[in-house]
């Protein structure tokens, strides 16, 4: 089987139905953290940005996805199951979506198994850098989120409230 035949199996149905149904992509309202990743290797970009709730899950959520169809069928995904998670679901949905990209783990669990699609991107690294981008920049974004969070709780605390 020759290359072109291998890559046009990778763009499968699947694959390209969900890169062209991508939720989530109208901005929201005061967001309360932005990131933005890129991939140097293809120039894909995904932006996110995001609104917690009072527990430290996604409340509000959106993207905006310039990838190729691979990193927007991950945005897709994610897009889908991202509202109502908190952050160590998203970073061991990364982390094993980067286990099966490179040391052919298994696909990530519930309620991101959906990332399996994109199990025959294996063979082709120089597209797992535009795949991760849509976790990578919700990670980013919710650590930011948290961080605000946690500089307004310590000026709160700060001086003026000890005794």
């Amino acid at each position: 089987m020759n290359a072109d035949s291998d890559l046009f199996k990778l763009y499968s149905r699947r694959i390209l139905a969900l890169a062209a149904e991508i939720p989530h992509t109208e901005p929201i309202e005061a967001p309360e953290a932005m990131a933005r990743r890129r991939s140097p290797l293809c120039g894909s970009t995904v932006s996110v940005a995001l609104r917690l709730d009072g527990e430290g899950r996604i409340a509000a959520f959106s993207q905006d996805v310039k990838a190729c169809a691979l990193g927007q069928a991950a945005a897709s995904v994610v897009g889908r199951e991202v509202i109502g998670r908190d952050r160590d679901e998203i970073a061991r949905a990364r982390d094993a979506l980067w286990a099966m990209l490179k040391e052919d783990g298994p696909p990530p669990a519930a309620p991101f198994d959906g990332l399996e699609v994109l199990q025959p991107a294996r063979a082709y690294p120089n597209r797992h850098a535009s795949i991760m981008l849509a976790l990578e920049a919700t990670l980013e974004a919710f650590d930011r989120a948290l961080a605000g969070r946690n500089k307004a709780a310590a000026a709160e605390d700060g001086p003026a409230a000890r005794p």
